[in-house]
């Protein structure tokens, strides 16, 4: 299988500069306890198109603030 970079979360990163609980993007953002946890651990392998629109609005941010592309090495 060929190597295509990977995509890295960085939703705890805004969590923090924002001074923002999990709890309480939890409630900004309609998301269960469990989606929030593994969007903030960077563990989630999937991410609905909504979830990140719900995600930007809650966090006043940009959706290159929550994701960055990590190219593959050659």
């Amino acid at each position: 299988m060929e190597n295509h970079g990977k995509i890295i979360l960085k939703v705890d990163k805004v969590l923090q500069e924002r001074q923002i609980s999990r709890t309480k993007l939890m409630y900004l953002a309609y998301l269960q306890r469990k989606q929030v946890n593994k969007l903030a651990d960077g563990s989630a392998t999937r991410i609905d198109l909504d979830v990140l629109a719900r995600l930007c609005h809650a966090l006043d941010c940009d959706i290159s603030d929550l994701l960055e592309y990590i190219p593959a090495e050659e």
